[in-house]
């Protein structure tokens, strides 16, 4: 049997209306409303570039392109200096746009912002890779890759990290569609890799090692020095990392930038006149007649 229970309500709680003192709101004592909105609403943002600087990038002088770019900052407001937020920007070049040849395009040079002067930012060497898409190509069957990476310290006290990358060859009259190197001969190739990207970097200035990087005269030299173990091909720097930098000295970056100035002298159009001689000269002259 279905039980049916009948429930009975109050009627002393029904809903009754609010009193008038409550409908009424006193306009006066809400301030939100009266301010119209949030204490600390959304600020009417501007565009942030009308507050940005454009400056130039100079190339170190080792680049027939010195002007290679421009970059933004924020003007200087307060506490945040304009040049102190520029100097340590990694900028990342490639090397066909830096030496007007593009048969250089698989390098990519990384080059660090270590000075500001006007609107000239001065950037020294920071590091180098290779293109990835230059990496895939070289990367087939059938042969060996070996890779060899070394610490070097420069002669003006840089720590340079070198990666370098090579491959097996086939002999010219070779049958067999694979050449594979034998695990021994792979760990003689890359002490012998590591042999030369020590002896190559750590005599040199920084400079000169970022001079021996742009031919490759160094993978060169190492598939000349490993034919005797197993013949290589495409021996390749891969990668150059900046892990230690010595104390900054303003002289010998102006050094590295100061030969490719916008203000160059002009040559003379005329030969100096013989009556210009100047007296010291005069005088050995006529010591050499009495003579």
């Amino acid at each position: 049997q279905a039980i049916v229970v009948r429930i009975r309500s109050n009627p002393e709680r029904r809903s009754s209306p609010a009193p008038a003192y409550q409908q009424a709101m006193a306009v006066g004592k809400n301030k939100r409303l009266t301010k119209g909105g949030k204490k600390g609403g959304k600020k009417k943002m501007g565009d942030p570039f009308l507050k940005k600087e454009w400056y130039d990038i100079k190339a170190p002088s080792m680049f027939s392109v010195r002007q290679c770019g421009k970059t933004l900052v924020s003007r200087t407001q307060g506490t945040k200096i304009a040049t102190e937020e520029l100097k340590g920007r990694v900028l990342e070049v490639n090397l066909a746009d830096l030496n007007n040849d593009e048969d250089q395009a698989s390098k990519k040079i990384r080059l660090c912002i270590e000075e500001v002067q006007g609107r000239n930012c001065l950037t020294d060497f920071h590091g180098m890779t290779l293109t990835r898409d230059k990496i895939c190509s070289l990367i087939k069957k059938w042969h060996t890759l070996i890779e060899a990476n070394v610490d070097v310290k420069t002669t003006d006290n840089y720590v340079v990290r070198m990666f370098a990358i090579g491959f097996t060859k086939k002999m010219p009259d070779q049958v067999a569609s694979s050449c594979y190197a034998q695990t021994a001969q792979i760990r003689k190739i890359r002490k012998k890799m590591t042999d030369i990207m020590t002896a190559e970097a750590g005599k040199v200035q920084l400079r000169e090692l970022v001079k021996k990087l742009i031919p490759e005269s160094i993978g060169k030299e190492i598939e000349k020095q490993t034919q005797g173990i197993f013949p290589l091909k495409d021996c390749l720097i891969r990668k150059v990392k900046i892990l230690k930098k010595p104390k900054f000295d303003i002289t010998k970056l102006m050094e590295l930038h100061g030969d490719g100035g916008d203000d160059a002298g002009v040559d003379m159009l005329r030969p100096e006149d013989e009556a210009a001689v100047n007296t010291l000269t005069a005088d050995v002259q006529a010591a050499q007649e009495d003579d």
